[in-house]
């Protein structure tokens, strides 16, 4: 028996400004968006905590399955797309920014931010992660990971023997390092064969810092499908695994890699 075709996969990314640490604000705001959204899709991929904007004050951190991991899950069963988006949450005396993917029958998976941003005393406040979330969803094998993890190519690197299709970060990443953020996003895709999606804030946050957005979506050669700028938007892209496989089977330099384990 052979596997049956994996088809098209179809990608919503929200590129908003958030109101700094209002969740009610920003759920609310957010829940307009997807309104927006005119088409069926399979994924929405939101900003990096997207409920409250990039703070150190964890008073705003939630347990799970409260306000936000609620919100997420309505929003998965109304849209029947898996919603995927960061926030601080509160876990026996810790905090962490947690990554959720929430699927529309109310089942979600998480994992924590790996690399938590000195420069910003994340480390400070939250702890980080040391687990990495492969979903599987619609036949595609997808690895989200949080803003300063794009940094570090180790632990975005790719798998031989069970390798992702799509890679996802959601960030709150500044404009003065927009540069960085739009380089390391090509080079991601270039080096793991895979399909990169990039979710950005955009705006000033309570501290000052402008974002400008960027938000991308890159095919396995590196090559921009699209860049949104500095707006306010959604925008779907259809990516298609055929062509990645294709690409793969043409080009299988993923079997030339590394082999590594990570310490925790």
């Amino acid at each position: 028996m052979t596997n049956a075709p994996v088809g098209k996969l179809a990608v919503c990314l929200i590129q908003t400004e958030l109101y700094w640490e209002d969740i009610t604000a920003n759920l609310s705001s957010l829940e307009e968006k997807i309104a927006n959204i005119d088409q069926p899709v399979d994924v929405i991929v939101l900003p990096e905590m997207f409920n409250t904007g990039f703070t150190m004050n964890t008073k705003f951190a939630e347990h799970m399955n409260m306000t936000t991991t609620k919100w997420m899950k309505h929003m998965a069963l109304q849209t029947n797309a898996l919603i995927i988006g960061s926030f601080a949450v509160k876990e026996n005396r810790s905090f962490f920014n947690r990554l959720m993917c929430v699927q529309p029958d109310g089942d979600f998976f998480h994992s924590d931010k790996r690399h938590l941003f000195r420069m910003g005393e994340e480390h400070q406040n939250y702890k980080p992660g040391n687990s990495q979330l492969r979903v599987t969803w619609r036949g595609w094998n997808i690895f989200p990971l949080v803003c300063y993890d794009l940094r570090f190519p180790v632990w975005s690197r790719n798998s031989s023997s069970n390798p992702y299709d799509l890679l996802i970060y959601v960030a709150n990443w500044p404009a003065r390092r927009a540069h960085a953020w739009n380089t390391l996003l090509k080079a991601r895709a270039i080096e793991n064969l895979s399909y990169v999606l990039g979710v950005n804030r955009i705006g000033e946050d309570g501290n000052g810092i402008m974002h400008q957005g960027d938000s991308a979506a890159l095919d396995f050669l590196g090559e921009p499908l699209f860049n949104l700028g500095n707006k306010e938007t959604e925008q779907i892209v259809h990516l298609s695994h055929a062509e990645l496989e294709n690409y793969r089977q043409a080009f299988p330099a993923h079997l030339d890699s590394d082999d590594f384990n990570i310490l925790p």
